[in-house]
């Protein structure tokens, strides 16, 4: 699966980076090195990636400050935080940037191994059964899910690619319930705990998007999942 896959390596520590890049290339990844944050941007500027891997204090740039920038440029490009900051709030903010993981120092480097074959594996699957329903009327709001745009009036709000397929998942099951490890499963590949955390910011997102109808509610479920309700 890692035959050509293009890794972008954003590590201040030469050393360290130095054998990551060798343990990856062994490993048959294609890795371009930088060791700052603005060398990082400028490289996914000039060039495309499969994946990022970001160490999170750099100079120059910051690898939280850096993941924004480059979800500006490539909103589905993946990427991984790998650092020594391991606060929860570091990981909060960590996956709220958009993080597919957050890995701290030390760690197995096999690990790291699965976990991009994991994410790429999400990434690179084959496209989902186009004769499901694409089209949505939510409220007031019409979703569009191959387009990713979710309409209302002359305001269009487009959504990021985790965003539409949670939305959509919640449209099909509206009224019943969307089971929490259903959509972890399908949506991040799998349950555990910061990935829930993920979701999390993900539904806040949704919520805040359809608020200007105040007839429909994302509902939590305690221990279930979530229930799309719309009103009358």
């Amino acid at each position: 699966m890692n035959n050509n896959v293009k890794v972008l390596l954003v590590e201040d520590d030469p050393n360290f980076g130095s054998i990551m890049k060798s343990y990856l290339e062994l490993n048959d990844y294609v890795v371009v090195l930088r060791t700052d944050g603005k060398q990082g941007l400028e490289t996914v500027q000039e060039d495309s990636f499969d994946i990022c891997i970001l160490d999170v204090m750099m100079p120059v740039m910051d690898g939280f400050t850096l993941a924004k920038e480059i979800k500006k440029l490539h909103p589905d490009l993946p990427f991984i935080f790998l650092t020594a900051k391991s606060l929860k709030t570091d990981m909060l903010q960590g996956f709220k940037t958009g993080a597919d993981d957050y890995i701290t120092k030390p760690f197995d480097s096999e690990v790291l191994l699965y976990k991009l074959k994991a994410i790429l594996k999400r990434h690179l699957q084959p496209v989902e059964d186009e004769s499901k329903l694409l089209d949505f009327q939510v409220g007031i709001f019409t979703f569009n899910f191959t387009l990713r745009t979710l309409a209302h009036l002359e305001k269009i709000q487009t959504l990021s690619p985790k965003e539409a397929k949670l939305l959509r998942m919640l449209c099909e099951v509206q009224d019943g319930i969307l089971l929490r490890k259903q959509a972890l499963e399908k949506i991040w590949g799998d349950d555990n705990y910061f990935n829930g955390r993920s979701m999390d910011v993900f539904l806040a997102r949704l919520r805040k998007y359809l608020k200007p109808d105040r007839n429909i509610e994302i509902v939590n479920i305690h221990g279930h999942g979530f229930r799309l309700i719309i009103g009358k």
